[in-house]
């Protein structure tokens, strides 16, 4: 087979998708736009960008060459976002470090990662200093000081940010290389076994940015993001790149705020004060904002909320209704850049009720732009697109990750059959709905029938007084599993057991749930164990409640 590929004139330029060129339309249409921090910086879009440049002429002085990895500990800041491009634009890689990880497991994240830099926030250098002696590859620090002062440490830095970026130059000349060069590596969150490194190159990141713009421009009501929108990421930046949207806002050049470490208080007072109409988070967040006082004083109704890491229950979907916040669902993993998934209402479901809305609010939603989603049995086999089948989802698009760093024989298994696989357990309908069941090692497996953990929280979770729920199964010795309700009561709220099980039965009744998916037991609890990015962490509540 012969292929006849285009003549490139000599002198035309090919246009590599590098992410410097994401500063091209925001410096032509926007270049006088705020990026704010905390609500007491504030720069705009040109000054960022020199400040990237300076941040360039920094990393060269510091040694960093195409190739070398550069570590990141911070909060969501205008630092961070200013290291989201000048590290790759280097041709280095950005390593977002997960500072909620333990120190062991951070420790390790630096050596596998082999990072040379490491640009770290003072409140992060107890961390820093616990695990110094082990680093095997990190050689240089720079500090990251909001408040200025001197700070006593054992380790000695080649300067403070601000200072170094004060005395570098501005026009530092990022270089052009081939958009294939990996820009980014992150560490998964997973709770077994060591962190696995994820990575992404310049043209990934770059297609990711353009097809989840493109995705939400193209729905025709709901959820549209656009040029006059002001974005305030309420997911940590070194997650999946705050979820891709910091790159995706810079492109547009809309209003960006950083809101450094999160408070419930400080993230509501931005939402006032900056007019925050755009952001994402998992629904611990938003939960907590919810349920803070100063919630009731804060007008929601302008702001569009993207809900993922965990599923939006109906009963959170419908208190953020009521506060008049537009919310709904993402989809999407560590492994696939992350966005895959978004659940744009059509006009006639906007018209629906509170209750109704609420359900479809809570759907998992349609694939992104050159997403291909498939829902496959063990032999790699597409079920039945009938909105009930159900498979493992596995996934095809140009933003997935290529592998794990340094580990080929897992990578191979996250590919076999070349398909991404995601561990989700979901049914696909005849329009291309996509619905999450449940985590395949999460499902209770009891009498030979599985039980969506995820469908039973819903149920939960629409019952009054309940804040959070979790179901996880337990040993049983004739049925094999059994599940078991973990609840979280909203403040000063007594819950009735025998009620929220009664309202569970109801469902059963009406064949929504199996019989056999009634909990045995619902536990009322205080908290919920996470993860280190706001997730349930199920391993752990099994073994918690394993009893």
């Amino acid at each position: 087979m012969s292929f006849d590929p285009i003549f490139s004139t000599p002198s035309a330029y090919s246009y590599p998708l590098l992410l410097k060129q994401l500063w091209t339309a925001p410096l032509n249409s926007a270049p006088e736009q705020e990026i704010v921090y905390r609500g007491e910086r504030r720069q705009t879009y040109r000054q960022t960008r020199e400040r990237v440049g300076r941040l360039g002429s920094v990393l060269a002085g510091l040694g960093a060459r195409p190739g070398s990895t550069v570590a990141v500990m911070d909060w969501d800041s205008h630092r961070y976002l200013e290291c989201f491009f000048a590290i790759p634009m280097s041709g280095c890689v950005l390593q977002t470090v997960n500072i909620r990880l333990s120190p062991e497991q951070v420790l390790y994240t630096l050596n596998h990662a082999g990072a040379s830099i490491v640009l770290v926030n003072a409140e992060f250098l107890p961390l820093l200093e616990s695990i110094r002696d082990k680093l095997e590859t990190a050689h240089t620090f720079v500090l990251i000081d909001d408040g200025g002062a001197k700070v006593d440490s054992p380790i000695a830095f080649a300067g403070e940010y601000e200072a170094l970026l004060a005395a570098a130059a501005p026009d530092f000349d990022f270089p052009e290389f081939d958009e294939n060069t990996r820009a980014s590596t992150f560490y998964t969150t997973g709770t077994t076994g060591l962190p696995k490194g994820v990575y992404y190159s310049h043209r990934q990141i770059m297609l990711h940015t353009l097809t989840i713009l493109s995705t939400y421009g193209v729905s025709p009501v709901h959820g549209r993001v656009h040029r006059e929108d002001v974005y305030m990421p309420i997911t940590p930046m070194f997650h999946v790149h705050g979820w891709g949207m910091p790159f995706a806002a810079t492109l547009i050049g809309v209003k960006q705020v950083y809101p450094g470490r999160y408070s419930p208080e400080l993230l509501l007072k931005l939402i006032r004060e900056e007019g925050v109409t755009f952001s994402h988070c998992v629904p611990t967040l938003l939960h907590m904002l919810l349920s803070h006082p100063d919630a009731q004083r804060t007008d929601l109704s302008r702001l569009k909320m993207v809900i993922g890491g965990s599923a939006l229950s109906r009963g959170l979907a419908k208190a953020a209704l009521e506060r008049g916040l537009d919310v709904f669902s993402g989809y999407g993993m560590s492994e696939t850049g992350p966005l895959q998934v978004l659940n744009h209402l059509s006009s006639a479901e906007l018209a629906t009720d509170i209750d109704t809305q609420a359900a479809l609010r809570a759907r998992t939603g349609r694939p992104v732009l050159l997403s291909d989603i498939r829902t496959v049995d063990d032999a790699m086999r597409s079920v039945p697109r009938d909105g009930k089948s159900v498979g493992e989802v596995v996934f095809r698009s140009p933003t997935l990750t290529q592998g794990y760093l340094k580990e080929p024989d897992k990578s191979e298994e996250l590919w076999r059959g070349g398909y991404l696989h995601s561990g989700d357990i979901g049914s696909l309908s005849a329009d291309g709905i996509l619905q999450i069941a449940d985590r395949v090692k999460d499902v209770v497996k009891t009498g030979g029938e599985w039980i969506s953990s995820l469908e039973l929280e819903d149920i939960i979770s629409q019952f009054p007084g309940v804040a959070e729920a979790a179901v996880i199964g337990v040993p049983d010795a004739k049925w094999g599993e059994r599940p078991v309700a973990l609840v979280v009561p909203r403040p000063q709220v007594t819950l009735d057991t025998e009620a929220l099980l009664a309202h569970v039965r109801r469902f059963a009744d009406k064949g929504v749930i199996s019989r056999y998916g009634v909990p045995d037991r619902i536990r009322i609890v205080e908290a919920l164990d996470k993860t280190s990015v706001g997730k349930l962490d199920k391993k752990r509540l099994r073994l918690k409640y394993a009893e």
